[in-house]
């Protein structure tokens, strides 16, 4: 994909969303942080079911903590590999209050130190707690990157380097979230919606769908 293409694909999407966010509910980068772990093979709607029940009643590390296993379970039942994402969401409680003063670090390193945080969950939180410019490369924008031509890649870190050589400056903080919403509800897997794309034109996926079927 030609520079000035980079350049007018991100320009729609601005001029489409100019400020696109996660649609994860959070008030805090702990809440943030909380709401990615659980989000792992499930979906934001469910998530929010939740952290919406969750967080009145506990959204410190410290009171997360106090639950305990037995009294967060039942908060989070309704998600998927609960019990080893509430395992995790302990032990991430205790390891912010001993080693990092209750706060979530801004450092990847200590960020994939956590438990149920790896790579992707580090770049969200990164890039939508902390404004940086990172890239979360989930299933939905490795399906972008490689139709569209953007920045084609075999595997998701191949496809996150492509895409923070290939984003244009001045859209890297928002990219990420363009991608995966587009991702989410227009570039769908089974069959995508390329007559509703506001990039369609720029695309360069060769099996493009027609809106009268």
């Amino acid at each position: 994909m030609k520079p000035d293409t980079r350049i007018a694909m991100f320009e729609r999407l601005r001029a489409r969303n100019p400020h696109p966010t996660t649609e994860l509910e959070y008030g805090s980068a702990f809440e943030l942080l909380i709401a990615v772990i659980l989000s792992a093979q499930a979906t934001d709607k469910s998530v929010n079911v939740a952290t919406r029940k969750l967080f009145p009643v506990a959204n410190t590390p410290q009171k997360i903590h106090a639950l305990g296993l037995d009294g967060l379970v039942p908060f989070v039942r309704t998600i998927g590999l609960y019990n080893a994402k509430a395992k995790n969401i302990i032990e991430t409680c205790r390891i912010l209050i001993e080693q990092h003063g209750s706060q979530v670090p801004r450092d990847r390193a200590a960020l994939e130190a956590l438990p149920g945080v790896g790579r992707k969950t580090a770049n969200v939180v990164l890039n939508t707690a902390f404004g940086e410019p990172t890239m979360a490369v989930d299933t939905h924008i490795f399906r972008v990157a490689n139709r569209t031509g953007l920045a084609p890649g075999k595997t998701v870190l191949a496809v996150e380097k492509k895409l923070l050589k290939n984003v244009p400056q001045e859209f890297l903080q928002d990219a990420h979230h363009w991608l995966i919403l587009l991702g989410r509800y227009v570039c769908k897997a089974r069959k995508p919606e390329c007559p509703a794309c506001p990039i369609a034109d720029l695309c360069a996926y060769k099996r493009k769908t027609r809106a009268d079927g």
